[in-house]
């Protein structure tokens, strides 16, 4: 059942030149960017060619409020959002973004969800909420065309939710969302499986901290690149 998933692409690891901190974004080492026309340049030695003018995809995974027992969808609120950006279908990270998210309707986070995630609750209590922090997130995914992508559909969901709960319009560019643990088992011919097991199917060992958004947006923007991305088209 795994055997479609042997390793078909060589995959070339990346490195982030600098640290990102939780207020906000940096770009990733990368000589020439933002200095390529819509045609590809001539290649960067830190990632090979480019193409600002090409499809860019924002891989995105969010945390939200959370208990030890299941509650309705409406009832949870995003305390974390983690992004990179990447310039084309077989680009490197380019930037990141990442920033807790202060949650209005029940602030105080559970043992649960603190335990889960690793987030305190003086950290919450620092950030801005929702409204303040999603115009940030959408400026720096900025106004060229994008595709935002999630592993499963709850990310896209919960932006849904937290929009209206703030009174924001959903940005339409987010409809074209691209459900990659779909597409994974959709190409691999498999069943739907969690971020954990399609590492391990792509012989990938997970990265960072589990359940915080930055490193596990790292991690599927990996699978992405290794086994989904350069085999579908926008």
């Amino acid at each position: 059942m795994t055997g479609s998933f042997l390793p078909d692409y060589n995959f070339v690891s990346w490195g982030i030149s600098n640290k990102i901190g939780l207020s906000g974004s940096r770009q990733a080492h990368h000589p020439a960017f933002g200095r390529h026309s819509q045609r590809q340049c001539g290649g960067c030695p830190d990632c090979g060619p480019c193409y600002l003018g090409a499809m860019r995809y924002v891989i995105v995974d969010l945390e939200a409020t959370c208990w030890m027992r299941r509650v309705e969808p409406q009832r949870m609120e995003i305390i974390e959002i983690g992004a990179v950006l990447l310039a084309s279908n077989t680009s490197p990270i380019q930037t990141e973004f990442a920033s807790f998210v202060r949650p209005v309707h029940e602030p105080t986070l559970s043992a649960f969800c603190m335990g889960l995630t690793g987030i305190r609750q003086q950290e919450i209590d620092k950030a801005d909420d929702f409204s303040g922090v999603f115009p940030r997130f959408l400026n720096w995914i900025g106004p060229d065309q994008y595709r935002l992508c999630s592993w499963g559909a709850f990310d896209l969901n919960q932006f849904k939710t937290d929009c209206a709960r703030h009174g924001l319009p959903f940005p339409p560019q987010f409809v074209n969302h691209i459900n990659l643990k779909l597409e994974f088992a959709r190409l691999g011919g498999i069943h739907p499986c969690g971020m954990k097991r399609a590492l391990a199917l792509c012989q990938l060992p997970v990265e960072g901290k589990p359940h915080r958004a930055l490193d596990d947006a790292r991690n599927i923007a990996r699978l992405a690149l290794k086994k989904i991305l350069p085999r579908i088209r926008g």
